[in-house]
């Protein structure tokens, strides 16, 4: 395992030293959308909104692609294509028939979501995951992590056969599509454990076998990696997690923003280890962090073709829907500062699909982005404009400033005494007082949101603390039959989701100190 350590270490440093030639983003783009309606234009989906025409035609590729397909939403694809994709169909959106189906892991709808996955997805992802080995030589990696292994936790493995298709988690069709010298030699937990469909068995199996492991990398949601870490160190009876991967040097995560766990996951090292962050979703692998204090790199010439809606009033209503007069923009035409969602054209057939995320371009040129939010979890009773980053970095500063774990958080407002407030609720085991920790939030959101601190002057009456044990969190998202290493609590609630929640905090009985 050294020797092949050292191997992949050379061979990422020796590419490094080649000047491959590089195109343009916008190039990039454009061929990726040329070989997209090219691919698609003999399905179903392709003649309906006449692919042929558009690549016959000596015309502007991308205009011409937004005037004839219009905006899909997840409901718009599934109804008229991917649902006849389950049934069996072949050539509805991309060409072929579809093996998989990977399921969403949020918890924004009451159940979960079908994305297709194609043969050609899976290269896409494969390609981008080889892209983000050969960034790491602009890291200080030591060569001897390369040789150890690689802990991913993710979903099961072990599909779930319907008939026509498989499904289950995305990270669990990865992980049984990798490389097989990857499976074999590095990837851990292995075969064997990641086959078995249920969370807390996988868990309780890596618990027990870690320290027979020699691990290098960790891959994962951060919520979820803390919980597995911090299980490995009780149950085995040390201090720190380098006790027993003396190695680990590389923690990769994604899903959501590693700001509020980055004070708690300090308690848990030993020594210093190098966080780097990936875009990857149900739809596909986007991005990752090329660089020590960057952003996330999006791979543009990858089977994704990318639009980004602004996200204003203009394209967008009060709950986040976005407009059918939304007007985007190419990656040649993005600006640093601003909020945009995104939209996506992919190998999977997905067409000028809204994924829900927000972003914001930190380096246009690097085209280097941050993950903001989400289309519809945001807060804006009275004027606020409260996103999920601000809250991220509200959360950050209580736990730093106060020296506490909080693994969950989530928001919800709510009409007060004829105006408004906001009501938080925090997942923290320690002893902490809800007063100290609504002084801290309200005081950070004021300093990171003007619109927030001139509303909390006038309409923003109120804000409200409510400090929860951590298995409540768990329990709301097992309850919900959505515990395991993909899911994500929802950091907004609002309408039928806050009532389901406070309804499950009643159930248990954990709601009798919450403010009326």
């Amino acid at each position: 395992m050294a020797i092949l350590g050292n191997l992949i270490s050379r061979s990422i440093q020796l590419r490094k030293k080649f000047n491959l030639p590089v195109a343009s983003p916008q190039t990039y783009q454009k061929h990726t959308l040329r070989q997209l309606l090219d691919r698609g234009q003999y399905t179903a989906f392709g003649k309906h909104y006449g692919f042929g025409e558009i690549l016959s035609k000596e015309i502007d590729l991308v205009t011409a692609f937004r005037e004839r397909v219009p905006i899909h939403t997840y409901s718009d694809m599934y109804a008229q294509w991917w649902s006849r994709c389950q049934a069996g169909e072949e050539n509805v959106s991309w060409p072929g028939k579809v093996k998989y189906f990977a399921l969403s892991s949020g918890t924004s709808e009451s159940a979960s979501k079908h994305i297709p996955v194609t043969h050609d997805m899976i290269k896409s992802i494969k390609k981008v995951g080889f892209k983000q080995l050969y960034s790491m030589a602009n890291y200080k990696i030591k060569p001897v992590t390369f040789g150890k292994g690689v802990l991913m936790l993710g979903g099961t493995t072990s599909l779930f056969e319907k008939g026509e298709y498989y499904e289950g988690d995305m990270s669990g069709i990865s992980a049984k599509n990798m490389p097989r010298w990857i499976s074999s030699l590095l990837y851990k937990p292995g075969q064997k454990i990641s086959r078995r469909p249920h969370w807390e068995e996988r868990i309780k199996l890596i618990v027990e076998n870690a320290r027979t492991w020699d691990v290098g990398i960790v891959c994962g949601v951060p919520a979820w990696v803390q919980i597995v870490i911090e299980r490995v160190i009780a149950h085995h009876g040390v201090k720190h997690i380098h006790e027993i991967w003396p190695n680990l040097n590389v923690y990769i995560h994604g899903g959501v923003s590693i700001e509020p766990y980055r004070q708690s996951f300090k308690k848990l090292w030993g020594k210093p280890v190098t966080f780097i962050e990936t875009y990857m979703a149900s739809e596909g692998s986007f991005g990752f962090q090329a660089r020590p204090g960057a952003g996330i790199k999006l791979v543009l010439n990858a089977g994704i073709f990318y639009e980004f809606v602004p996200f204003t009033s203009e394209n967008f209503d009060d709950e986040g829907n976005i407009k059918k007069t939304a007007k985007t923009v190419t990656i040649s035409q993005v600006e640093e500062g601003v909020e945009y969602a995104v939209l996506l054209s992919t190998c999977s057939g997905a067409w000028r699909y809204m994924i829900g995320d927000v972003l914001r371009f930190t380096n246009a040129k690097e085209y280097e982005i941050a993950i903001v939010g989400r289309t519809k979890q945001f807060l804006s009773l009275c004027g606020e404009h409260m996103s999920v980053d601000n809250m991220n970095k509200a959360i950050e500063t209580v736990s730093k400033e106060l020296n506490i774990t909080i693994r969950e958080f989530a928001v919800s407002g709510m009409k007060y005494d004829n105006l408004f407030a906001h009501k938080w609720y925090i997942g923290c085991d320690s002893d902490v007082d809800p007063e100290q920790v609504k002084k801290l939030l309200d005081e950070t959101l004021c300093k990171l949101n003007d619109d927030y601190l001139v509303e909390r002057t006038s309409a923003l009456k109120e804000v409200f603390v409510q400090v929860l044990p951590n298995d409540a969190f768990i329990g709301y998202l097992r309850d919900k039959g959505k515990e395991g290493a993909m899911s994500k609590f929802p950091r907004v609630l609002k309408g039928a989701q806050l009532q389901d929640w406070e309804q499950f905090l009643t159930k248990y009985r954990i709601s009798e100190s919450m403010p009326a």
